[in-house]
């Protein structure tokens, strides 16, 4: 079971606990032909099924069908991304059309706002392509990947504290509304907060944190990582600019690799691990897309693992820049320019996410269908010609959660904006 857990990456994870990953799903087949070892995690129970049965539960069409919920929390990849899922309850209300400046309309959300001396958007990002160059020696991999902000996110609330106003003021105080995401110095905000105080020489400067959070875990869509950057161009608002940006996106590469981008404007190419950051021109903003996330995660590692190099893509990634900067996310002359290498191990540990995009391809309206990253998000450029179908089709259906939303960037010397602000 561990094997096939280990190759497929398939777990819903307490985050307090990383050793144990679990299957989050069974099938009646599934339960037929298995027995279920019962065992407890620190927050939840979760079933880990016999070899046999986790086979025909991974090729079940688990969009069809009624699965088993556990109210699990999801582990942090191993990039640290720091958020985690929502509520069923949650997730239900805002599946089929959310608005891109959801965060600010939250009455509670928008009450933080005036708590706090700083509150900054944490815009999401999608991967227009995705190319894998190769394996280096450390391990990690060689990438190039043109990145983009939309407007599906998050808030973070910043507030300057100071042990010299008051001594008892010895750390940073983090708080979170979505259920399991870390708040002690695991999470990527309060690294952040660690990083630019040192950095800048202020010890003696502290922030309160309470970071509101939508973004989903295991999506492929940078949520944790434009967490910590929004912490860091917070902090360094807050105590006077001490640091140029330069300095803050030379110093992101010590959280992670995707930090770096969300401190662009918007749109970049990037490579090396993904660090490595070349601003390009802005695509449109206002470009209209969907994100379908089903609630089954992917790990990095995992489907790095599964990477077939004899199946990656040969395209020249400057080619697929060039096509992009030539006619854009619409366009991209012709659908041959949304390559995402890392969509075959995807597929291959979860053919029901090859299912869904197969789908997705079918729906007249969306010019484009791709794996965002290392997934499991999927995201269609465009908007569906006939919404309610979709929103009966896709919307209601279990196990899906729905966004929409739309490009954004930001202006130079300005944080990234919802679009209704």
């Amino acid at each position: 079971v561990s094997s096939i857990q280990t190759q497929c990456g398939l777990r819903s994870v307490n985050y307090s606990d990383t050793r144990h990953e679990k299957m989050r799903f069974l099938t009646p087949t599934a339960v037929t032909i298995a027995a279920a070892i019962f065992t407890t995690a620190s927050f939840a129970d979760a079933w880990i099924l016999a070899p046999a049965a986790l086979q025909t539960g991974i090729r079940s069409n688990i969009f069809h069908q009624k699965r088993y919920q556990y109210q699990q929390h999801q582990q942090l990849d191993n990039k640290h991304n720091g958020v985690g899922p929502s509520s069923s309850n949650e997730r239900r209300t805002s599946l089929v059309h959310l608005s891109s400046s959801t965060p600010n309309n939250n009455d509670e959300n928008a009450q933080l706002s005036d708590e706090y001396d700083l509150s900054l958007f944490s815009p999401c990002k999608i991967n227009l392509f995705l190319r894998i160059l190769g394996k280096r020696p450390d391990g990690f991999h060689n990438l190039a990947s043109l990145f983009q902000t939309v407007a599906f996110g998050d808030t973070l609330h910043l507030k300057l504290r100071c042990s010299d106003d008051d001594p008892t003021v010895k750390e940073d105080d983090f708080e979170c509304n979505m259920k399991g995401v870390p708040t002690d110095k695991t999470n990527l905000v309060i690294r952040a907060l660690d990083l630019v105080r040192d950095k800048t020489g202020n010890e003696d400067k502290f922030f309160k944190a309470n970071l509101w959070k939508q973004v989903p875990a295991q999506a492929g869509l940078g949520g944790g990582s434009g967490n910590a950057a929004a912490a860091m161009w917070g902090a360094n608002e807050l105590l006077g600019r001490p640091a140029t940006l330069d300095q803050l996106v030379e110093w992101s590469g010590d959280l992670g690799s995707d930090i770096t981008f969300f401190l662009s404007t918007g749109t970049a190419y990037c490579t090396g691990r993904g660090e490595i950051m070349t601003p390009v021109p802005p695509l449109q903003d206002g470009t209209k897309l969907c994100i379908l996330k089903p609630d089954i995660g992917l790990s990095t590692p995992a489907v790095f693992k599964a990477l077939d190099y004899a199946a990656l893509s040969q395209v020249d990634p400057n080619v697929l820049l060039q096509r992009f900067m030539d006619f854009g996310a619409i366009d991209a002359g012709g659908g041959d320019a949304y390559v995402n290498d890392l969509e075959q191990p995807a597929f291959d540990c979860l053919p029901e996410l090859r299912a869904l995009k197969e789908e997705l391809c079918e729906v007249e309206g969306f010019d484009h269908v791709m794996m965002s990253g290392s997934g499991t998000s999927i995201f269609c450029i465009g908007e569906p010609d006939d919404l309610e179908g979709f929103r009966e089709e896709f919307g209601e259906r279990e196990g899906l959660s729905v966004f929409s939303t739309e490009f954004i960037s930001r202006k130079e010397g300005v944080w990234f904006q919802p679009p209704n602000v």
